[in-house]
């Protein structure tokens, strides 16, 4: 497996400190972002998984705990939206360029909007998706709101 990723990649570009870890990823993994955690001996709270929906029509990229499920009513208003909706798989990989179990929201083709949970923000460290399918990246949460220009809300359920 490669280390160096298009969301590696943009986080040094970014000047962001990070650390990469893998793990073996679970393909038939019942929720991905769970097996995630276990396989890195993390709470599921600080390894964030890295959604695509649409808001009113627009891709956007949603970052959340692992162990939560994204409001459609809370992400649509926190990005000025009036619905919202998760997209499609299929859709999801061509929109971000990333393999469903490997999207970050790091170094997307064409960067969309994105929207991390507020709660994120209570750790000093999380791990989000690098780019690849076993392969996140530990940084701070501010660090990736600041590189994605992410909206902070709260987005969970």
């Amino acid at each position: 497996m490669s280390k160096a990723t298009r969301a590696t990649k943009m986080l040094e570009q970014a000047g962001i400190t990070f650390t990469v870890h893998t793990y073996d990823y679970d393909p038939d993994a019942d929720r991905i972002g769970i097996q995630a955690a276990e396989a890195l001996g993390e709470d599921p709270q600080r390894v964030l998984k890295s959604l695509m929906a649409l808001v009113d029509g627009k891709p956007v990229c949603v970052i959340v705990p692992s162990d939560r499920e994204v409001s459609m009513k809370k992400l649509a208003a926190a990005l000025g939206g009036k619905s919202a909706q998760m997209m499609k798989p299929a859709d999801a990989e061509r929109v971000s360029g990333y393999k469903v179990g490997g999207i970050s929201p790091f170094g997307q083709m064409r960067a969309p909007r994105a929207a991390l949970e507020a709660e994120a923000l209570a750790h000093p460290r999380v791990y989000i998706n690098g780019g690849q399918r076993g392969l996140q990246v530990r940084l701070d949460p501010r660090d990736a709101v600041t590189v994605l220009g992410a909206c902070v809300a709260p987005l969970v359920a």
